[in-house]
């Protein structure tokens, strides 16, 4: 079972990934397109055009990770874009899009942030 944990970043890719690509095909995006680090432990998220398939990128300390999930039917939805390579997603948003509830409905109420918590 996937967990997705608070203390780690997400980013998703706001480009269109070929889901034919393993770990170093992927692992090669985070660092040539995306502009980041690969071996950090945040969490890569990359969308195929159709958008029914996801990939999630992972290092764990000993390896790399990949979650796979093909959709029968439906469309995975996209945040709202940004001019950047690569958008950070929360955890619950990750969440709302794996199990198909429309981020457009989901209204967040205000909580306190610790100002420590907000790495970005």
């Amino acid at each position: 079972m996937l967990h997705l944990a608070a203390s780690c970043r997400y980013f998703l890719f706001q480009g269109d990934a070929d889901m034919r690509k393993g770990f170093d095909s992927l692992g090669g995006i985070v660092t040539t397109q995306m502009h980041q680090q690969v071996l950090t432990g945040d969490v890569f998220v990359f969308l195929n055009r159709k958008r029914n398939h996801i990939k999630l990128l992972h290092w764990e300390g000993d390896g790399f990770a990949l979650y796979h999930k093909r959709l029968e039917r439906g469309r995975y939805e996209r945040p709202a874009e940004t001019d950047a390579a690569n958008q950070v997603v929360s955890p619950q948003q990750l969440l709302l899009m794996l199990q198909g509830i429309s981020l457009k409905s989901v209204r967040k109420l205000k909580r306190y942030q610790h100002p420590a918590q907000n790495r970005g």
